[in-house]
């Protein structure tokens, strides 16, 4: 018989990942899960959604700033004019503390 993973959805591992968060190893998990370049485009990403939620500068100038071409922050912009308003609320308030 063909056995089945364990983690087969997304939903799977988020649960994991709230798991992990609840012991205090999500860094751990993390950091083991996703390659060093892998960690560096994340965060590259959340400053992404952080520059364009704050609005302050082009899209232009946040590709400078942080090293990544416009067509980088073209698809956080997308991903962003995508997502609801209550997500794009919470994101905001998360990233920025603003309700």
């Amino acid at each position: 018989m063909l056995q089945q993973p364990k983690f087969t959805d997304w939903q799977s591992l988020l649960e994991l990942l709230r798991e992990a968060s609840e012991q205090d190893r999500l860094a751990m998990v993390l950091t083991m899960m996703m390659t060093s370049d892998e960690r560096e485009a994340l965060v590259s990403r959340i400053n992404i959604f952080y520059e364009l939620l704050k609005g302050d500068m082009s899209q232009r100038q946040i590709s400078q700033m942080l090293g990544v071409g416009v067509a980088t922050i073209t698809r956080g912009s997308n991903e962003l004019k995508s997502c609801s308003e209550d997500n794009k609320a919470a994101l905001t308030e998360l990233l920025l503390g603003k309700n």
